[in-house]
């Protein structure tokens, strides 16, 4: 099933598994948007009716588009005008259109945890397990001299 959603001014034609780059939407990477504004949809050449549809979508990633440079100038005037914009856009990943899903990946969470675990346990060991150095003393800084007293100079007299 595939649907055209309008989002920032632009149309997209979305199916679900597919990713897309779109005008900044508020949302962080790993939320999940609803785009309700629904043009068209289609299952196997037939039209579906879009009332109430919704096309729902996860974030991937907050980003900016690359550099576009605006160079205005104006001949023999000593005008030069040097601008650069990137856009924000959000990139999306559409998880499914009205109720047709795709089945996420099981994140593989828990493994790492507790090899981070296991590793932790065992710098606690040795930590405990070697023998503390003794700090080597200090050397005293030699101590500053105070500062010579500035003398204030000498007022001349006025000769008039």
């Amino acid at each position: 099933m595939f649907a055209i959603v309008r989002t920032g001014g632009k149309q997209y034609r979305v199916a679900a598994g597919d990713k897309i780059v779109v005008e900044k939407l508020a949302g962080e990477a790993g939320d999940t948007i609803a785009l309700d504004d629904v043009l068209f949809a289609g299952d196997e050449g037939k039209a579906k009716d879009t009332k109430g549809l919704t096309v729902s979508a996860e974030i991937i990633a907050q980003a900016k588009a690359d550099k576009v440079i605006v160079f205005k100038k104006k001949r023999r005037h000593n005008y030069r005008r040097k601008n650069g914009h990137r856009q924000q856009h959000t990139i999306l990943k559409i998880l499914g259109v009205g109720t047709e899903k795709v089945k996420a990946a099981p994140k593989k969470e828990a493994a790492p945890k507790a090899a981070e675990a296991k590793a932790e346990t065992k710098a606690a060991e040795t930590k405990a397990a070697a023998p503390k150095k003794e700090a080597a003393p200090k050397k005293e800084a030699a101590a500053k001299k105070p500062a010579a007293a500035k003398k204030a100079p000498a007022k001349k007299a006025d000769t008039k």
